[in-house]
């Protein structure tokens, strides 16, 4: 077992509010380049309870490259040495490196390396390699470079024809809700709390009103911003709610939103990508700053997902 010393706060504050480093390994795979798309060259290690990571999971099965590109599910518990590997339920051990802790992947690609080691991590097998460690890059790539090994390659979540809302609806729903609800959960003082939980609420009843009058965020099709949105939204009556100190409303509480969420849960591609145990025990167990016990509560419950 991994050194179980919960992890400190992930990034950092300034003058109380919280503020998310950005990803260090930003590489692209397209042909002609370093790292063209290739089947079985490229593999995930993600951790089902992360938000961010969930966003490459969805994308990957949605586009159907199981078969293209391989995983690896952390366990769920984030210490103060990072992610680890381990054989808890749903939890794997590296099967290409033989590394404990995911760490080791940050200083094999740069020894000299000083961030965060977070997932996703989109590793290259060929040579020994993180090729990139953000998300959006990460489900951009999975959406457009593997599409001839893809057993769904007509699924396009970023159409050129709405490529510029997607982009304003992804940094909109990014700053208020994604980033918003940690924002709140880190805030340093209650000014910035109080700021970032307005916020949040506001873009939950716009996104509300929205969303009574359409079926998807974006058009009138399932695109990246809906799986952007997702993310959150799962996690937010389960963890946010209470954890975080987002506690207005619920996810369930909105007409509109819980439909559209109980939707998505229902795709038979999303709904096996949802892990409710990791989910709860990473954030309560691992997040002591703001759950010193590290109960993990029972409730509550969701039936509105049914």
């Amino acid at each position: 077992m991994s050194n179980q010393t919960p992890i400190k706060i992930m990034d950092f504050q300034l003058k109380g509010e919280f503020v998310r480093k950005a990803s260090s390994f930003r590489n692209f795979i397209k042909t002609g380049t370093q790292y063209p798309p290739e089947p079985n060259r490229y593999h995930l290690y993600v951790s089902l309870a992360c938000p961010w990571a969930h966003r490459t999971i969805i994308v990957r099965r949605l586009k159907g490259l199981r078969q293209v590109i391989g995983m690896t599910v952390v366990d769920y518990f984030l210490g103060a040495d990072g992610w680890h590997f381990s054989e808890r339920d749903g939890c794997e051990i590296d099967p290409i490196n033989k590394f404990t802790h995911l760490s080791q992947l940050y200083k094999l690609s740069d020894p000299l390396y000083e961030g965060r080691y977070t997932v996703p991590v989109l590793w290259d097998k060929k040579t020994s390699t993180i090729v990139n460690n953000d998300s959006g890059e990460i489900i951009r790539m999975l959406n457009a470079e593997f599409n001839q090994w893809a057993t769904n390659p007509s699924l396009d979540l970023t159409p050129r024809d709405l490529l510029s809302s997607i982009d304003e609806t992804n940094s909109y729903v990014y700053d208020n809700i994604n980033n918003g609800v940690y924002k709140c959960g880190f805030a340093g003082d209650q000014q910035s709390y109080d700021s970032a939980f307005k916020n949040v609420f506001t873009a939950l009843d716009h996104l509300e009103a929205r969303l009574s009058k359409a079926r998807w965020l974006v058009g009138d099709r399932l695109t990246e911003a809906d799986i952007r949105l997702f993310t959150t939204l799962i996690r937010f009556d389960a963890v946010y709610y209470g954890h975080f100190k987002v506690n207005k409303r619920m996810i369930k509480d909105y007409p509109a939103l819980s439909n559209y969420l109980r939707s998505l849960y229902q795709n038979e591609a999303i709904k096996p990508t949802v892990n409710f145990h990791h989910i709860k025990h990473c954030y309560y167990e691992s997040q002591r700053s703001i759950n010193p016990s590290g109960i993990v509560p029972i409730g509550p419950e969701l039936s509105y997902l049914n």
